[in-house]
């Protein structure tokens, strides 16, 4: 590639996939700031209490009218979260103690606040469908408020051609509510390449670049190249990164026409699967050469409520899902929440350490109620659907805990019963938990941030995360063998899955499933589909011999066969 000319900037930060592409910037703007006290000045001078509750009027219509527009142009779950957002924009009751209060001389922000504020604790203490408007009423909050003190209005924009999103950091709903016609990519200046962002973006099939230091400076509009694989967003691009990419974007689509089931040169079966979120997710990877999903993160079905969904709400979804596979194997992890996944309903509000408290499982300890609930939909779900899940349970420590889900979910009348490995106590103790269940699943972004002791969503520390750690194979390694001594399936659903170098290790370890982000199967079934069985075991070894994650990823890569190491780029 050639050196970067005096207009363009490299900006670094760790890319997460392989993917890259060129687009225009559009900068997520964070919600306003402002002081409660803070006067409306029209013309430099603080306005008087009439023309403020003018102001106020206009920037309920003005923001009720924009989002309704927005949402007749929308589709799905966008379309949706602007018309319910809209609806509340123009609520007379609580536009008409809004403008009472500013009438009365009160300041702009702390008349909004108060009001809202008032009506989030009734709809709180309502519950119900009351409850689950909190969040559209907060983003009116921030919209009026923008909209009256003549700031950017906060959130994701209107994006009215293909572009590279660009922000501070997203928080997972929002990712997975970004209008995907006009997503080109996702660069973000915090977050971390495990993070739940980077995670749904590979998920969406995005390329994304997270710790992206100067990244929220970038003028909307500009174009910039975005490549995941290095981990750069260039502003400018030249012809020369603008054929590459569409190079990699060619080997790319190449690949895909291999739709076979994976497997190594010699046979070994290695089911390749999808991860997803949504039933619309389901919906698109159904459409793709995938054996099914390795992993359904259901708290996306969670997040952004005041109340838990019921049973009929989410075996709908469920259903949904399960349908559209086809019979093919789908794998739902049960709710895992706490830690950077906080829920309004379940998150302990005095946890210290969250990332070491109440989440996942352990729920089951303040919350039963979440669990039995969500087991009971998917045992509906079964039925409607007619194909039965497999159920795994996550944040699993012990045999016993083990035990305990087993026996929950069985009850419920769900067949395929297993529990994730991201505790490294769970995976020196794997034998005694496969004893309890029928599978398992190694979730490698939680257990490299167990093992070397670093909180996933700090960027900063991304190499001690980084999945070819000694130390983390260390333990991928003691997990599969007694998967093979129990003759039960042990998949991978972390992100290391979908790297096609660490894929054959894995392979080689004794891991009989790879459930990765559906944009990332093809490179992974082109490095399987070229090396036996016995080269993959090789590549383990060497990988687990190193010193280093840096020292195992090179020695794995100087054993690859030259064709899958110049295709991929390696």
């Amino acid at each position: 590639m050639s050196a970067p000319t005096v207009e363009q900037r490299v900006l670094h930060g760790v890319g997460v996939g392989r993917r890259g592409i060129v687009g225009p910037v559009a900068q997520v703007q964070p919600a306003p700031h402002v002081p409660a006290d803070a006067p409306l000045l029209v013309d430099g001078v603080p306005a008087d209490a009439e023309t403020t509750r003018e102001v106020v009027d206009r920037a309920f219509t003005e923001v009720a009218d924009g989002l309704r527009d927005q949402s007749t142009r929308a589709a799905g779950t966008v379309r949706d979260v602007l018309a319910a957002t809209a609806q509340m924009a123009d609520d007379k009751a609580l536009r008409s103690q809004v403008l009472a209060k500013v009438a009365a001389g009160e300041p702009v922000v702390g008349a909004v606040d108060g009001v809202v504020e008032m009506f989030a604790t009734m709809f709180e203490q309502a519950g119900g469908y009351l409850a689950e408007r909190v969040t559209d009423l907060r983003s009116v909050r921030d919209r009026v408020v923008a909209k009256a003190l003549g700031l950017p209005a906060p959130g994701v924009p209107e994006l009215h051609r293909p572009s590279v999103v660009v922000a501070k950091d997203l928080a997972p709903a929002d990712t997975a509510a970004l209008d995907l016609t006009n997503v080109l990519a996702i660069v973000t200046e915090l977050g971390g390449p495990t993070g739940h962002t980077a995670i749904i973006a590979g998920q969406l099939g995005l390329p994304c670049v997270v710790r992206v230091g100067g990244a929220t400076a970038l003028v909307d509009g500009t174009e910039v190249a975005v490549d995941a694989a290095a981990g750069t967003v260039t502003t400018d691009p030249d012809e020369a990164q603008r054929a590459e990419l569409d190079r990699r974007a060619g080997v790319e689509q190449a690949l895909t026409a291999d739709t076979a089931p994976g497997g190594t040169a010699d046979g070994r079966p290695v089911q390749l699967l999808a991860n997803i979120g949504t039933a619309e997710d389901a919906e698109r990877v159904a459409a793709g050469a995938v054996e099914g999903v390795g992993l359904f993160r259901t708290e996306v079905l969670f997040l952004e409520r005041a109340t838990a969904p019921g049973e009929e709400d989410q075996a709908a979804v469920y259903a949904r899902a399960l349908q559209a596979l086809g019979g093919r194997k789908v794998v739902v992890r049960t709710l895992d929440a706490g830690a950077d996944k906080p829920l309004a309903f379940a998150t302990q509000p005095d946890e210290e350490n969250p990332a070491l408290g109440v989440r996942g499982y352990r729920l089951v300890r303040s919350h039963p109620e979440l669990l039995e609930t969500q087991l009971a939909a998917l045992g509906r779900a079964q039925s409607h659907a007619e194909v039965a899940p497999w159920v795994m349970a996550p944040m699993i420590a012990t045999a016993a805990e083990a035990r305990d889900f087993a026996a929950r979910a069985r009850a419920h009348g769900i067949a395929k019963v297993g529990v994730m490995i991201e505790v490294p106590a769970a995976a020196l103790r794997a034998g005694e938990i496969l004893a309890e269940v029928d599978f398992v699943s190694l979730g490698t972004n939680d257990l490299a941030q167990y093992a070397m002791a670093t909180d996933r969503l700090r960027g900063e520390l991304a190499d001690l995360l980084d999945p070819w750690q000694p130390a983390v194979l260390d333990l991928v390694d003691a997990t599969a063998r007694a998967g093979v001594q129990a003759h039960k399936p042990v998949g991978v659903c972390g992100e290391s899955a979908s790297d096609p170098v660490l894929a054959l290790v894995l392979v080689g370890l004794g891991v009989t499933s790879l459930s990765m982000s559906a944009g990332a199967v093809p490179a992974v079934r082109f490095a399987l589909r070229h090396h036996t069985a016995a080269q993959c075991h090789t590549m383990a070894a060497a990988a687990l011999a190193a010193e280093s994650a840096v020292a195992a990823r090179a020695a794995v890569v100087g054993l690859l066969v030259p064709e899958v190491r110049d295709t991929l780029g390696l």
